[in-house]
């Protein structure tokens, strides 16, 4: 056995009840790729954890089941934080997307098969709710300025109090977030498929874009805005005063933020507030920018960032920095993951808003799972666990199928940040 044995019975069970005894990887593309960790105790009791990372999900389904799982038989389920920093400390090679998706897919498991043990729902074993539904956000798009203005009118006849709005940009054939009239989906080929950029043309459209929708839809809903790191840090200083007449609730990763120094630029020339951190996936991505306050929003999810322990502690320095979270939400997360993020919502104090995309029908039915959506939140059930679970013989019918995100380049052919 790798973990130490104990006789120790507590209201979660005894050692020999939580042992694990089975761990597994479940890949599968009902509507997209989802890479799933289903781990099973003694008992019988199992947990499910998200563990896609998209373009990359056989990485981290090999990390998974060749170099974790053989290290998770025998472990107490019971012992989180130390099986958390055995995967993270132990491994030597710290941190990267690969790593933290994959340990993430352990913790939520562990918190899944933790709350199934005491019949609770995670949010409680977090220590209760903060609010009654997390405010969530869907996504607009158009072809041009007036088919985003009618697709954001739609979104708020369903109820939603948050929308972020994409347009098409002039000279450029297919601007990020724009999708032909399904739920977005960025992983569409087998190779990536290359765009062209032009950022003088993008600067000129978004704030036509937002005075166009504040004047169809006036001053009560959220607006937000997704910049997907094409801009320098002076643009994007640009591009914030220029939409300030708007309130936009956020602007997102207006540039990549790998030099967390470059947003102080952005700060020293507008008030809009300022979102970031989807791609981080360890505190130290946003430590530059939480405590110098250079954000208002960290985006990092609990699938790349290291599960729920993990975010906990990225949430709770933020909150010393009145930083509030904004969870990345779109569908290359599996319904494990938004389970798990939507108990995490309901608790923590400083939460902001979580990001919502509709999944397809195949992912729901293959991922039945206990939240809803009503009154512009989500509200998260109040199974034990996170209230996810999965058809596995539906799951098998649905192939991995090979999709990579596209790449971007600009006009003269050097490549840019897709």
């Amino acid at each position: 056995m790798n973990a130490s044995s104990s006789s120790e019975t507590t209201s979660h069970g005894s050692h020999r009840d939580r042992e694990i005894v089975d761990a597994r990887v479940i890949v599968t593309c009902p509507g997209r790729n989802f890479v799933t960790l289903k781990i099973e105790t003694r008992s019988g009791i199992t947990g499910l954890g998200d563990a896609t990372l998209n373009g990359r999900e056989l990485a981290v389904a090999s990390y998974l089941q060749d170099h974790v799982v053989p290290n998770l038989i025998g472990r107490d389920a019971g012992r989180i934080e130390d099986i958390w920093q055995f995967l993270y400390r132990g491994a030597y090679w710290r941190r990267g997307p690969v790593t933290m998706t994959a340990i993430a897919a352990v913790d939520v498991a562990l918190w899944d098969i933790l709350g199934k043990l005491a019949g609770m729902p995670i949010y409680q074993l977090l220590g209760g709710r903060s609010r009654e539904g997390a405010l969530v956000y869907g996504h607009a798009n158009g072809r041009d300025v007036a088919e985003a203005s009618d697709a954001v009118g739609r979104f708020i006849e369903q109820g939603f109090l948050a929308v972020r709005a994409q347009c098409g940009v002039p000279g450029v054939k297919k601007a990020y977030g724009i999708s032909s009239g399904k739920a977005y989906e960025p992983a569409e080929s087998e190779l990536p498929l290359e765009t062209v950029w032009s950022t003088p043309q993008y600067l000129d459209i978004v704030p036509q874009l937002f005075e166009r929708l504040r004047a169809d839809h006036g001053n009560d809903v959220h607006l937000l805005h997704d910049v997907h790191h094409r801009l320098t840090p002076i643009e994007a200083a640009r591009l914030a005063r220029s939409v300030e007449p708007y309130r936009l609730f956020w602007l997102e990763d207006a540039t990549p933020a790998e030099n967390q120094k470059s947003f102080e630029l952005i700060r020293q020339h507008s008030t809009t507030p300022l979102a970031v951190g989807e791609v981080f996936n360890s505190i130290w991505d946003c430590k530059h920018l939480i405590e110098n306050q250079l954000i208002d929003y960290i985006r990092t999810t609990i699938v790349h960032g290291g599960g729920i322990t993990h975010l906990r502690r990225m949430a709770d320095f933020a909150a010393l920095h009145q930083v509030r979270t904004g969870f990345h939400g779109a569908t290359d997360l599996s319904p494990v993951c938004m389970g798990a993020a939507l108990h995490f919502d309901t608790w923590v104090p400083n939460f902001g808003i979580q990001e919502y995309m509709f999944h397809a029908d195949e992912t729901n039915e293959v991922f039945p799972h206990d939240y809803a959506f009503h009154d512009g939140r989500l509200h998260c059930g109040e199974a034990p666990g996170h209230g996810v679970s999965i058809d596995e013989k539906l799951a098998a019918r649905f192939p991995y199928s090979p999709k990579q995100l596209p790449v971007a380049r600009l006009e003269d052919g050097t490549m840019w940040d897709w």
